[in-house]
C-alpha cells in the first residue's frame, strides 16, 4: 500500500520509513503539516501515519481538517502523548487507531494492515480463490497445502488486487502503490511483476483490461 508518514523526529521517522518499506510498502515521508497536505493533494494514499506534535501545527487539528473535507484515507496516529483523554482525542477527530511512543514496529506493521483490511470492506485477513488460500495477516499464499514463495514486491502487488476485488486497477496506480515519490521505476516494470505472479499462482489469477489495467480474476 501506499503510506504517507507525517513525522518530524528524524530517527523515529527513518526507523518506521525503513520498516515499512521493508514490507514494500511504498512511503513518502513528510516532516511538516504543509508538506502533507501538498502531497494529500498529488497522490492517492491508502494510510496516513500521523505524529500529533508538529513544528507548523498539531496533528490532530489536521486530522480534524481532513475529515471536514470529506477524506476517508485511514490514518493512524503515532505520538508521545499516552494520556487516555488524548487517546479519546485522537480517536473523536477522525483516527482509525492510536499508537504511543515508544512502539514496536512490528506492531505497528500489524495494525497497519489491521485498518488497511477494514477499508477494503473484509477484515477477515484469510481470503480463499479458486484453489489460493492467501492469509494477508500472515503475508502467505497456499495451494492445496503447499506454500507459495513470494518476493516482498510481488506480495505488494497481489494484495494491492487481493484487496480491491472485481476493481481495475492502473499501470500508474500499481506504481504508485509500490514506490515512492522520485523512484525510478522501469517503464514496464508492473508488467514485468504481472508475468512472474502469473507463472505462480496461475494464469487466470490477474486478469488484463486492455488499455485500462488489471484487475483480479480467478485463480488457478
Amino acid at each position: 500500500m501506499r503510506v504517507l508518514l507525517v513525522e518530524d523526529d528524524t530517527i523515529l521517522g527513518a526507523a518506521v520509513r525503513d520498516h515499512i518499506a521493508a514490507d514494500s510498502h511504498s512511503v513518502d515521508w513528510v516532516t511538516r503539516l504543509d508538506a502533507a497536505t501538498d502531497h494529500l493533494d498529488s497522490a492517492a494514499y491508502d494510510l496516513v501515519l500521523l505524529d500529533l506534535m508538529l513544528p507548523d501545527g498539531q496533528g490532530i487539528a489536521f486530522l480534524r481538517g481532513l475529515r471536514r473535507k470529506g477524506s476517508v484515507t485511514p490514518v493512524i496516529i503515532l505520538t508521545a502523548m499516552d494520556q487516555i483523554s488524548d487517546r479519546i482525542n485522537g480517536l473523536n477527530a477522525g483516527a482509525d487507531d492510536y499508537m504511543t511512543k515508544p512502539f514496536d514496529l512490528s506492531e505497528l506493521s500489524a495494525r497497519l494492515s489491521a485498518v488497511a483490511r477494514r477499508y477494503s470492506g473484509n477484515p477477515n485477513p484469510l481470503v480463499a480463490l479458486g484453489e489460493l488460500q492467501v492469509d494477508l495477516a500472515a503475508r502467505t499464499v497456499m495451494c492445496s497445502g503447499r506454500s507459495i514463495d513470494l518476493t516482498a514486491r510481488e506480495w505488494a502487488l497481489f494484495e494491492a488486487f487481493v484487496q480491491r476485488p472485481g476493481q481495475v486497477i492502473s499501470k500508474m496506480q500499481l506504481e504508485e502503490r509500490l514506490y515512492p515519490f522520485g523512484a525510478e521505476v522501469e517503464s514496464n516494470t508492473i508488467e514485468v511483476h504481472v508475468s512472474r505472479l502469473r507463472k505462480k499462482l496461475g494464469q487466470s489469477v490477474i486478469e488484463t483490461v486492455r488499455g485500462i489495467g488489471y484487475r483480479l480474476g480467478g485463480a488457478r
